[in-house]
């Protein structure tokens, strides 16, 4: 009997709502098959089963609020058999109250709500406030049936150390607001757990946009590409090189990926930020790059993300594109060891075949886990990562 539970689909969810069903009882589903979308704070994901199989029940229903590991269908592989017909309580019982870890699909970690002085509270959440000093009894939960949470916890500290403010009336959360509580969480933990390193160098790509700049004149808008897609694939191509980069940090120990599958930062219209994955990047052409990322952009403008490319990154670029700051340091997305954070380019002067001249220059940071990664690994990949940019296939 397989349990169709819900997935972990980013190391800030905590809870998921259903919203639509895209299968029914008696369908027969293939692994990476879309059946259900769910409703996230990082809005509508589409989420893929990784068993093949019947459906032979649907146990959560439209609407439902679904911690992670909750049970959501019964999927049965072929020559299995069905028990009797049963009420959804009576069967095996998934993690209630689940705190969110982010692992590669389709594994999960469930993990019991703990109980003890009247309070539901997460494995994790008791963990943060345990060491925050933090008395549960205090916290009102914002999970299911009340439960404790990571987010409330940390909500509660930080409200500890506000000075108290007048009260104002009818206030109303910012759009985006939910977003941004996630990230912050995220981004919180990320900072506090690993200890990052940074490392950065200046890259003329004079050559390479004028190079694009002659390709994209040859062809109309839609087969045009941006600088972004050059940025990936050397990103990719690099990160085979030095595979000590690409992978997850699980159970203190490197877990390196088989495939560079290369997360995206995409800024949202209404605010926030997610990151989707590019699925094997290193195999894709140029051309092919830029279709991926221009599919992934609309889709997750849309809100139409699958859960694959949302928990299956093993490294993520941040690029500020065209215009903006010279330079980003990024947060790493747990469990990944590595963020590429790249500058938006900028004419400066610069040393080219002896004579000083303006050329068209990038900065480029690494942000490293220092339990995955040193300065050497690092400087690796960044003079890969050159290589590869001055000498793509295309164009």
């Amino acid at each position: 009997m397989g349990l169709f539970t819900m997935p972990s689909l980013g190391a800030d969810m905590e809870v998921g709502q259903l919203v639509e069903w895209l299968v029914a009882p008696g369908d027969v589903v293939r692994r990476g098959d879309v059946v259900a979308v769910v409703e996230t704070q990082k809005g509508a994901i589409e989420v893929e089963t990784f068993e093949a199989g019947t459906v032979r029940r649907l146990i959560a229903t439209i609407g439902q609020d679904l911690p992670v590991g909750a049970p959501m269908a019964l999927i049965l592989a072929e020559g299995e058999t069905a028990p009797p017909d049963q009420p959804a309580a009576t069967l095996p019982e998934a993690a209630v109250h689940a705190e969110a870890v982010q692992v590669p699909p389709p594994a999960d970690l469930p993990a019991r709500t703990a109980r003890t002085d009247g309070a539901a509270a997460s494995p994790a959440a008791r963990a943060r406030a345990q060491a925050l000093g933090i008395d549960l009894s205090q916290i009102t939960g914002k999970g299911p049936g009340g439960a404790i949470l990571l987010a409330d916890v940390e909500a509660a500290a930080l409200s500890a150390t506000r000075p108290a403010k007048a009260p104002r009336a009818q206030l109303r959360p910012a759009p985006g607001a939910e977003m941004r509580r996630a990230i912050a969480a995220a981004m919180t933990r990320s900072k506090q757990t690993i200890p990052h390193v940074y490392l950065s160098q200046t890259i003329d790509i004079q050559d390479v946009m004028d190079r694009l700049t002659a390709w994209n004149a040859q062809r109309p808008p839609a087969e045009r590409i941006l600088p972004g897609a050059v940025f990936l694939r050397a990103t990719a191509r690099a990160a085979v090189d030095v595979p000590q980069i690409n992978g997850h940090w699980i159970e203190d120990a490197f877990a390196p990926a088989r495939a560079v599958n290369l997360g995206l930062a995409i800024a949202l219209r209404g605010g926030g930020l997610v990151a989707p994955a590019l699925m094997s990047a290193e195999t894709l052409t140029l051309p092919q790059v830029m279709e991926g990322m221009r599919d992934l952009v609309t889709r997750a403008r849309a809100g139409r993300l699958r859960a694959s490319e949302m928990t299956m990154g093993t490294l993520t670029l941040s690029s500020l594109g065209e215009t903006g700051a010279e330079a980003m340091t990024g947060v790493i997305f747990p469990p990944q060891v590595a963020l590429i954070g790249i500058g938006a380019p900028h004419v400066r002067p610069w040393v080219a075949q002896g004579a000083v001249a303006p050329r068209l220059l990038i900065t480029m940071t690494v942000s490293a886990d220092h339990r995955a990664l040193d300065g050497r690994l690092v400087s690796r990949f960044i003079a890969a990562f050159e290589t590869h940019l001055h000498s793509p296939e295309e164009p």
